[in-house]
Parts: C-alpha cells; sequence; structure tokens
C-alpha cells in the first residue's frame, strides 16, 4: 500500500523585535524613542545588558495622551 502525506508549511508572521521596555514597535504612529528609565541611556547594569532596553539605552513610547 503506498500513502503518501502531504506536508504544508505555514508561514508565520515576523514579528518585530521589541524589548520589555519598549510600548510598540519602532516606527509606530504616536510613538518615539526615549532614554531607558532602568539604566538611564548607557544600555547596562553594571556588567550585564540592561533587560529593560535589550542594552540599547533606548526604549520606545507613546507621545502625547489621549
Amino acid at each position: 500500500m503506498n500513502t503518501s502525506a502531504r506536508v504544508t508549511a505555514t508561514r508565520q508572521p515576523v514579528q518585530p523585535e521589541m524589548n520589555p521596555g519598549d510600548e510598540a514597535v519602532e516606527g509606530t504612529p504616536g510613538t518615539g524613542e526615549d532614554v531607558c528609565p532602568i539604566c538611564r541611556g548607557t544600555g547596562r547594569l553594571g556588567t550585564r545588558p540592561c533587560d529593560n532596553c535589550g542594552g540599547t539605552g533606548k526604549i520606545v513610547e507613546g507621545i502625547g495622551g489621549a
């Protein structure tokens, strides 16, 4: 008996890279880049990269208010 199975790969959408301190994806309307409040823009906490900004020293946050 010859049985063949067709395997169909589904593409998952590529998720933009975000750090825990980011409120939105970079470039999202109504957002802007700011200094990370945890590491104060250094990107480091002691000898380790800052977990909040991923070591960049920057976060993306909403601007304005509604």
